[in-house]
Parts: C-alpha cells; structure tokens; sequence
C-alpha cells in the first residue's frame, strides 16, 4: 500500500527534527517528507493534524510468555499489546519453557512473531543452559539463530569463575550480555524493598545491597574482560552512582530502568495488594527520585516496559507467594507521558529514552523515520487520553493502572509501512 500521514508534528530523536510535515510511504519503506513526490499516488491519507509522529519504540524487555505459559500470553496477544503501546521492536526475555537456551527455541518464536507480525521481535538468549548457572549455553549458535544479548535473568550466577568465562566467551564472539543484579544470598526470600514498609507488612526484604554488591562484582568482571554490558532494571540510588562512575570511567555500559520503577514507591504496598508484586522490588521515594535523574542525565539512556504478564491464579495467594510482574507493554506511551506533568523531561527526551537510546544500547537496527528507512512508526495524541483497561490487549490483567485515565492515547501504529494497531478497531 502506498499512504501518506498527512500534516502530524514528527519529532525524530535520531535526527533532532521537530516539525510539522507529510510522510509519503511506498510498501515498507518512508520515500519522502513533506512535499508529495511526482508519480506518487496514496491508496490511503491518514488526516494525522494534531497528532504527534515518531518513530516506533523500542522495548528492551517484554516477558511474551511463549511458549510455554501460554496461559499467560501469547506472542500474538502480547504483541499486539506492544503495538498498542507504541512499539514497533523488542527484546522479548528468555525465561519461557523451555528456556531460550538451543536454536530450536529461538525459531519458534522468531517464526511465530512473523506469523502475528505486529512487532519486531528480538529474542535475549539465556547465558547459561535452563538458568542453571553451571554450563554456558552455545552463544554463537543462538546468535545465529537471532539472538541479540544473552542473560541469566535474575537468577544470580553465583560461581564467579563460571560467569568470567561467560563474560570471556561472549567478548571473544562479540555478544552482548545483559545483567539484573540480584546477589541471591542477600536476596532470600524477600519479596519486597527492605525498610519500615516491610516490617509493618510483616514481609521479607530485599536490602539494596542485594542489587548493589551483585552490580559492583558485575562491573569489575565487565572491566576485566572487556565485555559489551547492559545493565537491566536498576531500583537504587547506589546503583545509578555506580554507572555514573563506570561510564565516567570509561567503560561502555549502558543501563535501563522499568518504566513504573519512576512512578511507582514501597509506598504503594501498604494494602497489601500483589499488583505491585515485582522483581527487583519497588523501593524508596530517594530511590525514585535517583533513577528519574539517572533518566535526565542520560546515565539511564533507556526506559523499558519490563513487562510481565501473570494469569489470574498467580496474583491470588497471599503477598509473598504470588508471582512477580506488572503487565505494562501495552500503557508504555500513556505512562511514559505522565512522566511529562512532573516536569522530568521535555517531549524529545523522552522519546529518545524510548527510541533511540534503547536501540544504541543494544545495537538494535531500528527504523530512523527517514527517507529510505523502513516505516516503524505511531502516531499519539498528547492531549487525548487512555483509560487503562479499555480494549486491553494483553493476557496479563496484572496492571496496577487498570481503571486509571492516564495522558495521551496511541491513535496508530505502523510495522513496514503496515497498520498494525489503530485505535478503538478492537
């Protein structure tokens, strides 16, 4: 199909450019900006006046459950989900079942995410064989199959002579590992952020220094051998100074944070509610306030959804025996834009921690929104709104937000010059 996006404001992280144009799409690829070039002929005009343009954003961590939790989601009902949200690629995590740890699996999902075809999908391979933490899996051949990064998850690997030779495999190949510090000792059966919110609950915490020792042993290991890291999911103040000064350094680390981890505190715990039942855990409003600067200051250059969808069953039991995960893909632009009311960042930022920098971090190669490029892009308004649960995509009802109207509403979203989410076509 031929379109043409008629008069939205195209904001482009990777460009710097801010104005109000046409984007003229030939099949997949964007073959002109503003003016309609000669011979070009539109089967379909989107009026997008009013609407802001940018291209697709990039998810380094979405949980699509399959296969094996397909009770939990799908990749066609996550997906979907992902597009609703404003993306266009991601990273989808290793921990399904069997765990992404052999080709085969890799395939599968690879040939059931062209199938539904509403997302790019990445997979993260897993460093070592089922998480186990004792062999290493064959990086290369899963690199082969379309494995971008591998990581152990949160599952710590405690044998530090085992994760050096990870580290030094990936570093001789050139893979990417991808590390969410929790030190497995300290960690033990907590649930929650240790502190006077877990004491009232009368639940098990999990100190800081439980994410903070496992990322100072990481980033002396990454030191020493020379692997490219990414750090996932930091939760403290300690963490983001520790990056700050890596990067200072001059190591080439990058880092993530989940996007409701700059919205949401322990205090959200108080009723007990197994909606803010996450790993690694919410934590102080100090802590917040770190990870929004670490956001603003670009020591934090990506924010991730971190999606996790959970069936019913799973956030049921009592606090500490229920699963861990908020299901988020799918309010990834409405969320994002309510960061905009406490003045953190300007619009552009913004978009370039969901664009651009998650794409640099990863070296994924994602569509730019220019002339040749391939049209990976969603079009929102930001003075409409979206109530959280209306049309709801994804399997996982886990979502804290359910009920609340957040900013701004994802009206399309584009894959290869295709519409693959438009708003209220349910």
């Amino acid at each position: 199909m031929n379109l043409t996006l008629k008069n939205p404001r195209l904001i482009n992280p990777y460009t710097g450019l801010d104005q109000q144009t046409d984007i003229h799409i030939q099949g997949t690829k964007i073959i002109a900006l503003g003016n309609t070039p000669i011979d070009f002929k539109a089967n379909k005009v989107i009026d997008a006046t009013g609407l802001i343009a940018c291209p697709g954003f990039v998810d380094l961590s979405v949980a699509l459950r399959e296969p094996g939790y397909t009770y939990k989601g799908t990749i066609d009902s996550e997906t979907i989900a992902a597009a609703k949200g404003g993306v266009t690629s991601l990273c989808c995590t290793p921990d399904t079942k069997p765990i992404v740890d052999t080709p085969a699996v890799v395939d599968l999902i690879l040939e059931h995410a062209r199938n539904s075809s509403y997302a790019k999908v990445y997979p993260v391979g897993a460093l070592t064989k089922n998480f186990e933490g004792s062999r290493l899996t064959e990086m290369v051949a899963l690199g082969e199959a379309g494995c971008i990064a591998f990581t152990n998850g949160l599952v710590d690997i405690t044998n530090n002579r085992i994760l050096r030779r990870a580290l030094e495999y990936a570093t001789t190949f050139d893979k990417q590992v991808i590390f969410t510090c929790q030190d497995a000792s300290l960690a033990e059966d907590g649930v929650v952020h240790e502190g006077a919110i877990a004491t009232f609950l009368g639940l098990a915490g999990i100190p800081e220094t439980a994410e903070t020792v496992a990322l100072t042993k990481n980033l002396l290991l990454v030191e020493q051998t020379g692997v490219r890291a990414h750090f996932s999911q930091l939760t403290t103040a300690r963490s983001v100074e520790l990056i700050a000064n890596a990067q200072a350094r001059g190591l080439a680390v990058t880092a993530d944070v989940a996007m409701y981890q700059l919205i949401l505190t322990e205090e959200a715990l108080i009723d007990f509610s197994s909606l803010y039942h996450v790993q690694p855990p919410l934590r102080t409003k100090k802590d917040r306030e770190a990870l929004r600067e670490g956001v603003r200051s670009g020591v934090i250059q990506a924010i991730a959804s971190h999606h996790r969808p959970q069936d019913n069953d799973a956030k049921a039991a009592p606090f500490a025996q229920t699963e861990e995960g908020i299901s988020s893909v799918e309010i990834l632009l409405p969320l994002a834009i309510s960061l905009l009311e406490d003045g953190l960042l300007d619009l552009t930022s913004l978009l370039t921690r969901l664009t651009k920098g998650p794409a640099n971090a990863l070296n994924i190669k994602t569509s730019q929104l220019a002339i040749g490029e391939s049209a990976d892009i969603v079009l929102f308004d930001i003075n409409d709104s979206t109530l959280v649960g209306d049309n709801w995509y994804s399997k996982g009802l886990n979502c804290p937000f359910m009920g609340h109207s957040l900013p701004a509403k994802v009206i399309y979203t584009l894959v290869d010059g295709r519409i693959v989410y438009q708003a209220n076509q349910k």
